[in-house]
């Protein structure tokens, strides 16, 4: 292995990247430009320059160190708002920046815990809890006690599915989320996030349930007005409690990701509807929305995405009125969510690129029938098939179960064969994949499989 003598220091290459970053811009393009630049930095860094070791002894303060470089990122997004720089490039260079060092800290995290895996048979940890600096606390909210939830709160989610994953890739600009909710306060005390689930849309439950439901990682936001954020979490609750009683109609998600209409809710409008009730319709987010702007929009028109620029969970991530007020993450599946988000570019720039669309065969054709009866079924009955059948929506349409299915069937072996590589790396090398040999194997896997790839077909 090729080695720098002497071994670079992953503290002064942080420092040069947060330096490009605090660059003065006086334009929106020199903003974009300076974060772009931040970006390469980051990515272009491989940790074949350290001393691995000693990099371990170090990782906890390093991560803490690029979460506060990420904060301090972050917390200039309402001046260059306000300052007119916030134009789409400069946009997706925040984003961009963000998500790096996000996964830089992933990668630190991992080292430290010797980079054990989740079991075959264990869950993942409960959200804001764990050891390993599973939880950082923005120093503005730190009390020294433990973490408090306030009614208002959003929690920025990602599960570990592909179709979370997915979520999280479509729009314009790559993220790590797929899930949006807010937490109430009821008169007793008790704590519930009302959210909007792709299975049984608008829901309450407890927030222990959402915190220990198969998280990958959570954010913590908090609106800078606490009773606009009350009020918000109070009326979308009491709206989706209605729909719920006798005599109310249940308020399912919304496949379209439309902004307009309220009979249905996809998570993250269940989100924008509570803050518009709140302000008497003044109010509206997000500041910064997503796109559908791909070529190929084989993938979200089979899902029913009508869509061309909506709210995505990810959107609120650099939402100016709102502060970060902690972040966590299960270091033991973090790697699988990278793979998983690498894996999804490759496979939505194929679709774009080559033109590669999916294609059903007849066991994918009887998931969709199937699963679309299914929708029809009481909640007891679907519990009993749902080993057989997916779990679905009355909604849902049997081209968007269909689609979820080939996904699914498409990404797991590649996932594996992947996952099977970055261990053999960290075996050998005591590091994890980088993106560009992750990118590097994929696109030689594509050029081996040719016209086919799991459900994925070129076009005649």
């Amino acid at each position: 292995m090729l080695r720098t003598m002497p071994r670079a220091k992953l503290e002064d290459d942080l420092a040069a990247a947060e330096a490009i970053a605090a660059r003065p811009a006086a334009t929106a393009k020199e903003l974009a430009d300076n974060l772009a630049q931040m970006y390469e930095a980051v990515f272009n860094v491989g940790l074949d320059r350290y001393d691995v070791s000693a990099l371990a002894r170090s990782a906890p303060q390093l991560a803490r160190m690029i979460f506060e470089h990420r904060l301090r990122l972050r917390d200039q997004v309402a001046d260059w708002h306000a300052r007119g720089f916030m134009s789409l490039p400069a946009q997706r260079a925040v984003r961009n920046a963000l998500r790096i060092a996000r996964y830089a800290t992933d990668m630190l995290g991992e080292l430290n815990i010797g980079y054990m895996q989740l079991g075959p048979q264990e869950k993942t940890l409960r959200a804001f809890r764990g050891v390993d600096v599973n939880t950082f606390v923005n120093p503005t909210f730190a009390t020294g006690h433990d973490l408090s939830f306030q009614a208002g709160d959003l929690l920025l989610m990602r599960g570990m599915h592909h179709n979370s994953a997915a979520i999280a890739r479509i729009g314009d600009v790559d993220s790590q989320f797929s899930h949006l909710c807010i937490v109430h306060t009821d008169e007793a005390g008790k704590q519930w996030v009302v959210e909007s689930l792709i299975e049984e849309g608008a829901v309450i439950n407890p927030l222990y349930k959402a915190l220990d439901h198969g998280v990958g990682r959570c954010v913590l936001l908090r609106h800078k007005d606490a009773e606009l954020s009350r009020r918000a979490a109070a009326l979308i609750h009491d709206l989706v409690r209605r729909s719920h009683a006798q005599g109310g109609k249940r308020i399912w998600y919304d496949f379209t990701m439309e902004l307009k209409g309220e009979t249905e809710l996809f998570c993250s409008k269940l989100v924008r509807l509570a803050y518009e009730f709140a302000s008497e319709r003044k109010y509206a987010l997000p500041t910064f929305t997503t796109r559908y702007d791909m070529k190929n929009r084989d993938f979200v028109d089979r899902i029913g995405v009508t869509a061309h620029e909506t709210f995505a969970p990810a959107d609120i991530e650099i939402e100016p009125d709102f502060d970060i007020v902690a972040e966590w993450q299960d270091y033991r599946v973090t790697s699988r969510l990278r793979l998983q988000d690498l894996l999804m570019d490759e496979l939505f720039r194929w679709m774009d690129d080559y033109g590669y669309r999916f294609k059903p065969d007849l066991p994918v054709r009887l998931i969709g029938l199937f699963g679309k009866l299914s929708g029809r079924f009481s909640d007891q009955a679907k519990d009993l098939i749902e080993s057989v059948v997916p779990r679905v929506p009355p909604n849902m349409r049997r081209s968007a179960i269909q689609a979820v299915a080939m996904l699914q069937f498409t990404a797991e072996p590649l996932l594996k064969d992947l996952m099977a590589l970055e261990r053999h790396c960290v075996e050998r090398k005591g590091r994890p994949l980088h993106a560009r040999e992750v990118y590097e194997h994929l696109e030689a896997r594509r050029q081996a499989l040719g016209h086919k790839i799991g459900y994925l077909e070129l076009s005649a």
